[in-house]
């Protein structure tokens, strides 16, 4: 961590002061529906069997100082970086090389793939009817589709340790393609602190679905995977929550492993979704939207019933939120592409999109990544991964979404050698070196106890960006698809103590924050 560059902050408070703002804080945070279920660790399943119980989400007492130059670049670039990763899981070919240096080390990645190749026998299904005449011009069974992308870009305040003078910059932790958390309860600890809004983003994929393809007609709905047991289910229910209220989009909640308990495709060439609530089983719905929250952890699929359960959702006409494609393109090795020093992928994809400066800007937010493969940016990895001092300044990930799955300096040489001397296993990870985030002080309500003292921020913004996939035939016709929406969505400032090497607040390790902006 690099010295403070802030002023002293937060204020001082007297014990008085610390119960008063500790009780307002708990109280308001379930009053306005800025909670989660408590964890197994929190309250013993055996005390909440039904799982009935709520707890104020954890959360800072304060808003954290945010240098304002920063969060203004994170927000300015964002809809670049959605241009990016759409273009990016519009690119088969291109996703195809990465995958092949993945699938022999890392199976959950291979078997992500084959669900994609098996859907690819069939083709895709068309749902944006203005586009069918375009569709029919290739005899290729693969039919251009929609995706939506709900999609969150992770940053840390960079403070160059040997240039006191510089000033901050913001460096990307890592890209969200799935299930971006905490959109909802974002918008609630601003609230409590003094609207992004990812559903208009859901409205726009249901709108843009069109009518019914059954017949007769059936009345269309949003779906939600979920897991089994969510103790964030209150960030869900806002967004959903939200689309009933104010929307008037039907919307509900179905768990992953029930998926084909309560959800049949049709086998007519649309491929419709058509979802029975097992409470109302009278009422059947076309689903416009799968909007995944589940899914994305090799823990989820501990059976083939789960991967029936995937190909069979991503075979229908249900637009995705993320589709098979977006979820890889939101590995960790798409992110060492880009950011590998000397990577030409990041202006072939955005340079006919965005502008050279706005290129620059988004290569200003990497830090260096490599691969620990047989190139020379591997051989320079391998080398700074199992030296012991070097390493400090590194960590070293997988290809995982969610928390706790980094791998962090002085541990790292010892988890590679606990790898074997097989390297294929080596190369399932990137090593990324570590961001150097200003001091700063804060305290922490969580599972019920104040923690007071060093603190780091993460701040993440969302965009929203809507989609149509090109495909190319053995002619050489070729349709590069096209963006149809795309926004910078709000953002999400989380909070841990700076002996946490994680971030991740569903996963146990931060808090939700909100910035207080400062100019530096």
């Amino acid at each position: 961590m690099a010295a403070s560059i802030y002023p002293e902050y937060p204020p001082q408070v007297t014990i008085d002061q610390q119960e008063f703002l500790l009780s307002n804080l708990k109280n308001w945070s379930v009053l306005n529906g800025l909670a989660t279920r408590p964890s197994p660790t929190f309250v013993p399943t055996e005390v909440d069997p039904s799982g009935s119980l709520a707890t104020s989400a954890p959360v800072t007492f304060f808003p954290s100082l945010f240098p304002r130059n920063c969060f203004n670049e994170a927000r300015v670039i964002q809809q670049a970086y959605n241009q990016l990763y759409a273009a990016i899981a519009r690119d088969r070919t291109w996703l195809k090389e990465i995958v092949e240096e993945l699938i022999e080390v890392d199976d959950f990645i291979a078997r992500l793939w084959n669900v994609h190749l098996e859907v690819e026998k069939d083709g895709y299904v068309q749902v944006y009817e203005c586009f069918a005449n375009l569709a029919q011009s290739s005899s290729d069974k693969t039919i251009q589709d929609l995706s939506l992308g709900l999609f969150r870009s992770d940053y840390m305040v960079h403070q160059d340790i040997d240039d006191t003078t510089a000033r901050p910059t913001i460096k990307q932790v890592e890209f969200n393609t799935m299930a971006s958390s905490f959109g909802g309860l974002s918008t609630k600890v601003s609230e409590l602190h003094s609207i992004g809004n990812l559903t208009l983003g859901l409205r726009a994929a249901h709108i843009a679905y069109g009518p019914s393809k059954s017949n007769p007609p059936h009345p269309l709905c949003i779906l939600f995977i979920v897991q089994d047991t969510e103790t964030n289910i209150f960030d869900q229910l806002f967004l959903s929550v939200t689309l009933e209220s104010t929307h008037q989009i039907p919307t509900f909640r179905l768990p992953f492993t029930r998926t084909l308990d309560h959800t049949i495709v049709s086998e007519s060439a649309h491929r419709t979704l058509i979802y029975t609530p097992p409470h109302s089983p009278l009422t059947a719905y076309e689903v416009t939207l799968l909007y995944f929250r589940a899914g994305y952890s090799p823990t989820e699929y501990t059976s083939p019933t789960a991967w029936q359960a995937r190909l069979h959702l991503e075979r229908s006409a249900a637009i995705k939120c993320p589709s098979i494609l977006t979820h890889l393109a939101g590995s960790k090795k798409i992110q060492q592409e880009l950011a590998t020093p000397d990577s030409p992928h990041l202006a072939r994809f955005l340079s006919s999109r965005v502008s050279a400066d706005v290129i620059e800007r988004i290569r200003s937010t990497f830090v260096t990544i490599y691969p620990l493969d047989h190139s020379e940016a591997g051989k320079t990895a391998v080398a700074l991964a199992t030296d012991a001092e070097k390493a400090v300044d590194y960590v070293l990930k997988p290809q995982r979404e969610g928390g706790g799955n980094n791998i962090y300096g002085a541990r790292i040489p010892d988890f590679l050698r606990e790898l074997g001397d097989d390297r294929r296993k080596w190369r399932g990870h990137i090593l990324m070196e570590l961001i150097k985030p200003p001091a700063l002080r804060n305290s922490i309500l969580r599972n019920g106890e104040v923690k007071s003292g060093d603190v780091i921020g993460e701040l993440g913004i969302y965009g929203v960006c809507l989609w149509r996939n090109g495909k190319a035939d053995e002619r050489g016709w070729k349709d590069e698809g096209e963006v149809l929406e795309n926004w910078e969505a709000g953002f999400l400032l989380r909070t841990k103590g700076r002996e946490s090497e994680e971030g991740g607040v569903a996963a146990g390790f931060g808090a939700v924050d909100s910035p207080c902006l400062v100019d530096l």
